[in-house]
């Protein structure tokens, strides 16, 4: 049960979107450029950053409806996301987007974390700099955006389909529109 009263059916962040529409805007503006503005990085690849750092968080709103959204960016391919997710250096994915969920995974535990090996191991996959500079803004963005869903303690849908819902109104329409 939520810590404070929300609007009944709306889950996750959804929830706390609907109610601080103050706070809503400048959130989903943050999620829309950081998840699917102009980019190197794909936005499945960028959603995949997002639910890695989610799932080492234990957010299950945030990991589940970032996994959708990457899904559903890559035509339906939840294993390859599950695994990329839980177990990035096993999973069937470029040496770089590995490289950078390292990154992201340091991240998630602390800033400080990140080493000059991990950048250089990035770069050496011909991540850009620009690309690592939005890999730690995104894992850094989620630890924020996980600790307001779970710190509210918001309701997580156990249906695989409410996710799918979401991701289909995220990856048409983008966060502003789809929330808004």
């Amino acid at each position: 049960m939520p810590h404070i009263e929300l609007k009944e059916g709306l889950p996750g962040i959804v929830g706390l979107l609907a109610f601080s529409p103050d706070t809503a805007q400048p959130l989903l503006a943050l999620a829309e450029v950081l998840l699917r503005g102009p980019n190197s990085l794909t936005s499945a690849e960028r959603e995949i950053i997002a639910a890695h750092v989610s799932y080492r968080n234990d957010c299950a709103f945030c990991q589940l409806s970032h996994s959708a959204a990457a899904a559903a960016h890559l035509g339906g391919k939840h294993d390859l996301v599950s695994h990329a997710k839980v177990n990035p250096e096993a999973a069937e994915i470029s040496d770089k987007l590995k490289a950078l969920l390292n990154i992201a995974g340091k991240v998630q535990k602390s800033g400080q974390q990140v080493t000059p090996e991990d950048v250089a191991r990035a770069r050496q996959h011909e991540a850009t700099d620009k690309e690592i500079h939005d890999t730690v803004l995104i894992a850094a963005a989620f630890c924020m955006f996980n600790r307001y869903v779970d710190g509210l303690a918001t309701i997580a849908p156990d249906d695989p389909d409410a996710y799918a819902a979401m991701a289909g109104l995220i990856v048409e329409n983008g966060y502003v529109a789809a929330f808004a």
